[in-house]
């Protein structure tokens, strides 16, 4: 009676990447994205209502400095690309 609904469960594999890397890859494409855009980092700081010392920070130091989702979110924005982007 009960049986019948059981459901197996084990652990999936998936690639996960540190907090570390995952940042530092945010930080390169941020850099990415914003050249691509041909906009510098001071415009870019002046868009997200931020310090260009920010700006230079988040590229340059490879994910020692981080941001908050609607910072990330507002990046994507200026730049004129898919949050998702800042991901791959």
């Amino acid at each position: 009676m009960f049986g019948d609904n059981i459901m197996t469960t084990f652990k999936r594999d998936f690639t996960i990447l540190s907090k570390k890397e995952m940042k530092e890859k945010i930080s390169l494409n941020i850099r990415k994205y914003r050249k691509l855009a041909g906009i510098t980092q001071e415009q870019l700081a002046v868009d997200i209502n931020k310090s260009y010392d920010f700006v230079r920070r988040l590229e340059f130091t490879h994910g020692k400095v981080g941001c908050s989702t609607y910072t990330l979110y507002c990046i994507s924005k200026v730049l004129n690309t898919s949050i998702e982007n800042f991901f791959k």
